[in-house]
């Protein structure tokens, strides 16, 4: 069963957005915040976004000013939006929906930047 439903990813030019997506389902409740993750070919995951449920933001440098992470107005829904995609934000996003309980991770949605 999947928990945490992630879309939105596909392919882009340089200088294109997309907006990525991520839902938690009934299991998982009392999120506290919503971590989004880039991890591109044979490198490891990171933490690029994140937002908590009051609604505080935070970035890494690669993509501050470009990416915005924002809670949706449907239960459980969070986004990030991405502007100005660059070739080197290709790769696999992941966002990690963290609990009193635990966390849950998203299958992951591959985003493509080339012309």
């Amino acid at each position: 069963q999947v928990e945490v439903a992630e879309s939105g990813g596909g392919s882009v030019q340089p200088g294109g957005s997309l907006r990525l997506s991520c839902v938690g389902s009934q299991k998982v409740w009392a999120i506290t915040a919503v971590e989004w993750y880039y991890q591109s070919l044979g490198a490891q995951r990171e933490l690029i976004a994140g937002i908590t449920s009051s609604g505080v933001t935070t970035y890494g440098d690669s993509v501050k000013g470009r990416f915005t992470a924002s809670k949706g107005s449907a239960p459980k829904t969070w986004y990030l939006q991405m502007d100005s995609l660059k070739p080197q934000d290709a790769g696999v996003y992941y966002c990690n929906m963290k609990t009193w309980g635990q966390d849950y991770w998203g299958q992951g949605t591959q985003v493509t930047v080339s012309s």
